[in-house]
């Protein structure tokens, strides 16, 4: 008995998605800018009109950051005890440094994780 022969995709999804490569061929860009998209891949020529991450890289950021952010200034409120302006001077770059740093890598992981599931907007049967 032989066993069906399942093609791999030679790309992995996630690392291609966190390292800003094409979700196809992991060689092209998959930014122009910082987040955003070409209207194609230059290397494999993948049409990047499906790619809609929509506002899910910010709602991932925002809860995974918050949290983040939000323990390391309970924990230098508890043991330093900084005046208020210590906690702007550290708390605000600490938190725009981890939002825009995370934001582009799920951006890219859910545009590659949405081109490997064929994921699309959902549409009625009329």
């Amino acid at each position: 008995m032989t066993t069906p022969t399942v093609s791999q995709p030679s790309v992995n999804a996630a690392v291609a998605g966190l390292l800003g490569r094409c979700p196809a061929c992991g060689k092209g860009k998959l930014f122009k800018g910082f987040i955003d998209l070409p209207p194609a891949c230059e290397v494999c020529g993948l049409d990047y009109g499906f790619a809609d991450a929509g506002d899910g890289p910010a709602v991932f950021v925002t809860l995974i950051a918050g949290f983040l952010v939000l323990g390391f200034v309970l924990w230098f409120e508890f043991t330093f005890e900084p005046p208020f302006w210590v906690h702007l001077l550290v708390s605000l770059p600490l938190t725009l440094f981890v939002c825009l740093g995370m934001l582009r890598l799920f951006k890219g992981l859910l545009i590659a994780l949405q081109h490997r599931n064929a994921a699309s907007e959902a549409k009625l049967d009329r």
